[in-house]
């Protein structure tokens, strides 16, 4: 007992002192960003060249790291949804940012010539972003490169719950970015709610909506603009004659990817109703097909600590004294990897349908007509995203026309987010604002509009004293 007391004592101290530097971090990388304002196109892509060569050469190290915290992560669910964005974001980005820069040309009307107008794209300044635990590298590498292509300065706050992968982050990032471009901030959940009362010009945070409240409320202090990704219940939606064979792997791929921590995994499924029993065999023969055991088995990911497990093992343990039936693919967990499971005729008084799952359960919920599974998805919070599985191109149509999320994929799960040439962000409930790739640039620059005049000035036609006969003439051409 009188061990406890003296490490929370020690733990305590430990978060002030982290809390203490924050403001010195801050105004450093303030001052940093006032004395170079506006760097170069080859100063930004210098930055990003350097931070590509970096994780190429550490990604055995991260990998190591991911899955020592997860207590296992496969090795090559970190290579595609970690490291091969990441590389690809700062590739994408590098040879753009000249254009991206670029001042954009605008007209002026008639009545305001001789003069011009433009946009310039100008840093916002310092630019906060807080990680979190399911995808450590990806989710702090990404916001990274959009802020450092606009030419700001960065600071990051990486999750308590990857206490590896956050270290390893902070001390790799520390090679190649001095403190007062790139920070790198670790501890607990007090120096993340302090880090949001920081006044940034502009905060990034990707976790939970409970969370994002809590931090849009902090900012909201200093009207920090934020851009949240929330995630949410994403909808899976099968068709009434799409083959169930591709629509079971698809929606299998995106569920058993890191055991379903991932903020746009489907986190449920609509299935004809006359279709549901031909799903579930569909889809226990794809999961077991990318994982013929669970034990020992490198390829299946854990689940991230223990307090996620038992909140999931709530979840089933909530489900069937409701009324669910629970279809485990698996006998039985291996430690942290839990065996994915499928629940059938659940309802939305289960927890398990009113919060995000985040984790290997998949609810299949029955549906007669588009139109039935259009209004489900439409009467709740809207999502991060849906995914269509359907190859009739007017049902895609009706899919696009008829239901709001943030992203959507016909026929596949996840790969939205892994496209840089498209926004990425939530609605609603699942978030607000986006970035990657141009989108990423434009969020963390400020487009200035400049209106130019030179010598000769037009508008003097138009000073008071009102009523002369040239201005009435601009009121009879103009103010119609």
């Amino acid at each position: 007992m009188v061990a406890d007391v003296a490490y929370l004592e020690q733990s305590l101290q430990h978060s002030q002192h982290q809390i203490s530097q924050l403001q010195s971090r801050f105004a450093a990388l303030r001052q940093a960003y006032q004395a170079n304002p506006m760097p170069s196109a080859e100063q930004r892509i210098a930055w990003l060249k350097a931070l590509r060569e970096l994780l190429t050469q550490e990604q055995d190290a991260l990998v190591q790291a991911i899955s020592d915290d997860f207590s296992n992560r496969s090795a090559d669910e970190t290579l595609l949804a970690e490291l091969m964005p990441s590389l690809h974001g700062i590739h994408y980005a590098s040879k753009r940012i000249k254009k991206w820069m670029k001042p954009s040309r605008r007209s002026v009307g008639l009545q305001f010539m001789p003069a011009s107008a433009k946009v310039i794209y100008q840093p916002l300044g310092v630019v906060g972003i807080i990680v979190p635990w399911n995808y450590p590298l990806f989710l702090a590498i990404g916001p990274l490169v959009g802020a450092l292509a606009a030419g700001n300065r960065v600071m990051i706050k990486m999750s308590e719950s990857t206490p590896a992968t956050s270290q390893l982050v902070k001390d790799l990032l520390a090679k190649v970015f001095p403190e007062d471009l790139v920070s790198v901030v670790l501890g607990e959940a007090e120096v993340g709610m302090a880090f949001s009362k920081l006044p940034f010009d502009h905060l990034l945070f990707t976790g939970a909506t409970s969370i994002g409240k809590h931090v849009m409320r902090a900012a909201a202090e200093n009207l920090t603009p934020v851009t949240l990704e929330l995630g949410g219940k994403s909808p899976a939606i099968v068709s009434a004659d799409v083959p169930l064979k591709d629509a079971a792997e698809r929606i299998a791929f995106g569920k058993t990817m890191n055991a379903g921590q991932t903020c746009v995994a489907p986190d449920y499924v609509l299935v004809p109703k006359d279709r549901v029993d031909g799903f579930v065999v569909a889809y226990r023969a794809a999961v077991q097909g990318f994982y013929p055991q669970l034990e020992d088995n490198p390829d299946y990911t854990a689940i991230i600590n223990e307090r996620q497990q038992q909140r999931l093992k709530g979840y089933l343990s909530d489900a069937e004294s409701k009324g669910a039936t629970l279809i485990p693919l698996f006998p039985e967990a291996q430690g942290r990897r839990m065996p994915h499971s499928l629940l059938l005729n659940v309802n939305d008084n289960m927890q398990v349908m009113q919060d995000e799952i985040f984790g290997p359960l998949l609810p299949v919920i029955p549906y007669e007509g588009l139109d039935q599974a259009f209004a489900y998805v439409n009467q709740r919070a809207r999502p991060l995203a849906l995914y269509f599985f359907g190859y009739d191109k007017p049902e895609q149509q009706r899919v696009l026309d008829e239901t709001h999320s943030g992203g959507v994929c016909l026929n596949d799960t996840l790969l939205h987010v892994a496209q840089d040439d498209m926004p990425f962000g939530g609605i609603g409930p699942s978030g607000m604002g986006h970035y990657h790739g141009h989108e990423g640039f434009l969020t963390f620059s400020k487009a200035k509009g400049v209106f130019i005049k030179q010598r000769f000035n037009a508008a003097k036609l138009i000073y008071p004293p009102y009523g002369k006969a040239l201005q009435k003439l601009v009121y009879k051409l103009f103010v119609r």
